[in-house]
């Protein structure tokens, strides 16, 4: 939005709070000079808001009485995009335990939009499909998120009621670094000051949350992300993999998601430090990135790829037999 228009919406968010102001209340309150508060007017009135001057000494400017905007105003394009949002936001699970706020919050918008551009976003929710499934999402609660939200930008300590995956409750006492959105759940990550360390947490675990009284800065060079995915994968996956990758580190950022695993330079080309719950599916991996590469460990994954490589040798001799 430009400056001047911004400064227009200024003046009639004023207006309408109800009775006449003057000019010079108008020009300080927006930042401009008088003569450019009347060509706001000019403006508004151009617009179809009616926009009622009084002369003298102690004019000014204010709206017909009784006269009171649409509660939202948007263009088609900003429509199109608070409604796919809601939806896309409903689609990945971003939404809270309240199930109902996205589709409640669509029928808002749409019952103050314009029929006919009410009607044009019916036909593009009725008709568009999606490739990808609806994620299964864990949804946290409204206050607890941001309640963490507010703690984070604070820089404010809470403590927290929290249920382990075993079904253990515990007070935990945290400083929150970040928020984390990741595959369905929302994660908060930071000091646990039990554990004096940093350990992510589950939202949709978390009973409750308390401000705290203590304060804290964030490690300049912690990232939210980062920490959230490896501590996923410390838990999930049983085998630690290392493997130098014949490429670049621009090539392997590119092709491999951060949730794959940590990639480093490497003399010999890249190394990719990782987590596998199933060998073979790390060694498919591999093969199918294209690249020469060396396993460092485990040495079952070396096994599994000597195990690959004989199975497609036996796939091709199958059809060169066939011919």
């Amino acid at each position: 939005m430009t400056r001047p228009t911004a400064r227009v919406l200024a003046m009639l968010e004023l207006l309408q709070t109800g009775g006449q102001r003057t000019v010079g209340d108008l020009a300080a309150r927006v930042g401009v000079d008088e003569r450019t508060v009347r060509r706001y007017a000019e403006h508004l009135a151009d617009l179809g808001i009616p926009v009622q001057a009084q002369r003298g000494r102690y004019g000014g400017y204010r709206l017909a009485p009784g006269y009171k905007l649409p509660p939202l105003m948007l263009t088609d394009d900003e429509a199109v995009a608070v409604v796919l949002g809601l939806r896309a936001a409903e689609r990945a699970g971003l939404a809270t335990t309240d199930h109902a706020a996205a589709a409640s919050a669509l029928a808002k918008v749409s019952r103050v939009l314009p029929r006919a551009l009410g009607q044009r976003l019916e036909n593009l929710l009725s008709t568009a499909q999606f490739t990808t499934p609806p994620l299964p999402a864990a949804p946290a609660g409204a206050d607890t998120l941001l309640g963490l939200a507010s703690a984070a930008q604070a820089r404010r300590t809470v403590l927290i009621e929290y249920t382990a995956w075993d079904g253990r409750d515990s007070q935990r006492e945290v400083d929150v670094y970040g928020l984390v959105f990741h595959s369905g759940r929302w994660y908060a990550t930071g000091h646990d000051h039990a554990r004096h360390d940093v350990r992510t947490f589950r939202l949709d675990r978390i009973a409750s949350v308390t401000q705290g009284e203590g304060s804290y800065d964030v490690p300049a060079d912690f990232d939210a992300r980062t920490q959230v995915v490896s501590g996923i994968g410390a838990v999930r996956w049983s085998h630690e993999v290392s493997v130098v990758l014949r490429t670049t580190l621009a090539d392997a950022g590119a092709r491999l998601p951060r949730s794959v695993g940590r990639l480093s330079e490497h003399v010999d080309g890249v190394l990719l430090e990782a987590r596998a719950e199933n060998l073979d599916g790390m060694a498919r991996m591999l093969a199918g990135l294209g690249w020469d590469f060396e396993v460092i460990a485990p040495d079952a994954l070396r096994d599994e790829v000597l195990a690959l490589s004989d199975r497609l040798r036996v796939s091709a001799a199958r059809g060169a037999g066939a011919r």
